[in-house]
């Protein structure tokens, strides 16, 4: 017994380990690119700049819906196992995973292991590649499902949809908005989901984002990550294990938390994106200097379990949490604070978000736009990702982890690893310091005025370039410099006017 309890808290905690390479500590979300462009993406961008690895959407078969126009959560809505997606084939998945691979850049899969298509999902070829199914029958031939393999029997509601979310077996039971729940109690499913998600691991993925966990019950999770191989060797150490990130949307408040899911692997802080909105935003009372103590000290859960990010591609669009202190890219100047305020700081494992526009239509406060997918061809097919002369992105793609600000705090991060929160300053409203030991310094100025002040970074002497300015070129700055004398300290002038109203600094910016 002793033997057994050790070997399971033993995988728990592996599965809390990204296994990312090379000094690397960032994910980002690729939401809805295609498997060809995240492949020349890793090679021409990620790799190179330190990336640790990239979140994609679901690669499963999954529902066609033309009514709206193939909006983005059909990709959540599975009909298959097949990993053929608007995202590309089996082949272009493969050949995806292995070209990022060998830049150093992980690939985390979004498994969608909950449920199956909605209930009022039709019968018939209506998928992206044509695979019969029937929503109504509830008969998955692909997989095979049938309708044994489902919930229904024992969701207790009317309706057979979650309509009390203060009971846990309705949440865990009963469909979430009407998707047809697994039944992940049955031997015969937690075998083909952990089949589907082995294929995926033996290809090379590094891990994998779990959608909607708080919707299935902690021990039939625990029996499906059992069963998952461990990471192949071609990429990654031996009997290395898959970094297993659980969606559990948690404000408080609710039955079910997201410490049920701790010892399977890390969970979405959700909290996090939500309080860092209402600080910057200056809500509530809120000021940036009560963050001295940010991470646990806020009531967050503890760092070693958190995946932490600012906006999510449900939250962008007013789902899930947070509501409207969310920031996002629609307001870039306060986002690229916040991202890069995430990034300096070594609370969590943290995710940065890649993103597409759309045309927002406001109704009392609600998108009405909200479902439109990524930016498609008239026949429904997702467009390619241009990239532009000055490295942004065209054709509605936002890439904001291509923004220079954003990118640079991601080296940042990289090149702090592993040092301490150090040297805080601040003058108890908006303007805020702190460094990573001696490796890196960040300022901020959300307040109306200027700031103008000498601090100690805890940094050697010399000259540093501000990477968020501009950065390091031929040993020169293409943005602001910062002079630290051999006492460690700094003077550090930012205007509230300043396109970007904060200020870093790392080892690795030094001329």
């Amino acid at each position: 017994m002793w033997f057994i309890l050790v070997a399971v808290f033993g995988l728990s905690v592996a599965q809390h380990n990204p296994n990312t390479k090379h000094g690397r500590t960032s994910i980002v979300h690729l939401f809805e690119w295609h498997w060809a462009d995240i492949a020349a993406e890793c090679e021409r961008f990620l790799g190179p700049n330190g990336f640790g690895g990239i979140q994609i959407s679901p690669p499963q078969e999954h529902i066609v819906l033309n009514n709206p126009w193939r909006p983005w959560w059909q990709r959540y809505q599975p009909i298959s196992y097949n990993l053929c997606s608007r995202s590309g084939t089996e082949e272009e998945l493969r050949d995806m995973i292995t070209r990022c691979n060998n830049v150093g850049v992980n690939v985390y899969v979004d498994a969608v292991i909950n449920h199956m298509c909605g209930a009022s999902g039709g019968e018939g070829t209506h998928s992206e590649c044509g695979t019969w199914f029937s929503a109504s029958k509830k008969d998955f031939p692909s997989v095979p499902f049938s309708a044994w393999d489902f919930n229904d029997n024992k969701c207790k509601t009317s309706s057979g949809d979650i309509e009390n979310y203060g009971d846990i077996f309705q949440v865990r039971d009963c469909r979430l908005v009407s998707l047809l729940d697994l039944a992940l109690e049955k031997d015969y499913v937690r075998s083909k989901v952990a089949e589907f998600m082995n294929k995926l691991i033996d290809m090379g993925v590094a891990g994998f984002r779990v959608d909607a966990s708080k919707h299935m019950w902690p021990g039939d999770l625990e029996a499906v990550y059992s069963r998952l191989h461990n990471l192949t060797t071609k990429w990654f150490p031996s009997n290395a294990r898959p970094f297993i990130f659980q969606e559990v949307i948690d404000l408080g408040g609710e039955a079910i938390t997201s410490r049920e899911y701790f010892h399977l692997g890390r969970v979405t802080e959700f909290k996090y994106g939500a309080k860092m909105g209402t600080v910057f935003r200056k809500w509530h009372g809120e000021k940036l200097f009560y963050t001295k103590n940010w991470g646990e000290g806020w009531g967050f859960m503890p760092d070693d379990n958190a995946v932490v990010f600012i906006d999510n591609h449900d939250n962008q669009r007013g789902h899930g949490a947070g509501g409207a202190a969310i920031i996002t890219f629609w307001d870039p100047r306060l986002y690229k604070m916040t991202v890069g305020y995430m990034l300096a700081h070594p609370y969590g494992v943290t995710r940065v978000m890649s993103s597409y526009r759309w045309e927002r239509n406001f109704v009392d406060g609600k998108d009405k736009n909200d479902w439109i997918g990524p930016p498609s061809n008239s026949d429904g097919s997702t467009k390619p990702v241009p990239i532009n002369p000055d490295q942004t992105c065209g054709d509605g793609w936002v890439c904001e982890h291509r923004w220079r600000q954003i990118k640079n705090m991601v080296i940042f991060r990289n090149v702090v690893s592993g040092q301490p929160h150090t040297n805080w300053w601040d003058n108890e409203s908006n303007q805020v310091a702190f460094g990573r030991g001696d490796r890196g310094f960040i300022v901020f100025n959300n307040d109306d005025w200027d700031l103008d002040v000498t601090l100690n970074t805890g940094m050697p002497g010399g000259t540093y370039c501000d990477v968020i300015s501009g950065q390091k070129e031929d040993n020169m700055c293409t943005g602001k410099q910062i002079h630290v004398g051999d006492d460690g300290r700094a003077r550090f002038k930012i205007s509230n006017r300043d396109e970007d109203p904060f200020v870093a600094i790392h080892a690795e910016s030094k001329l």
